[in-house]
This record gives C-alpha cells, structure tokens and sequence, in this order.
C-alpha cells in the first residue's frame, strides 16, 4: 500500500508542536495593514493553538506529521 499523502493546505498551516499540539498562526496580517494598530499586528504575529473542535480533523489531515 502506498504512503499516505497529507493535505497540503493544511500541511502549510498548521505544524505539529514537539508535545504533539498543533499550532497556527492567525488571520488578518496579509493586507490593509495601514489602519491596523501596531498592538494588533504584534499580537498578529504569534502562532496560537489550534482550536479543540479542529484538531481532531486536522490531525486526520497530517498522518506523516
């Protein structure tokens, strides 16, 4: 049986942390950054755990990780 392939979406969004967490980093930091304040892009740059509800499909997605 051949390896099992990962989702590449979700290989380039989460990582899997070195206790087995998964970690992502946070939305809105792309574009329109002028009227944004600086407080909100520096929280914007930290990863976050991902959410309970999400882990166990995004675990399915990653099965070489």
């Amino acid at each position: 049986m051949p390896k099992m392939k990962s989702n590449r979406g979700a290989a380039k969004r989460f990582r899997r942390t070195g206790s087995g967490k998964l970690v992502r980093m946070r939305a809105n930091k792309s574009h329109i950054l002028t009227k944004k304040k600086r407080k909100r892009k520096r929280r914007l740059r930290t990863a976050t755990q991902a959410s309970q509800a999400d882990t166990r499909r995004v675990r399915r997605m990653l099965p070489g990780s």
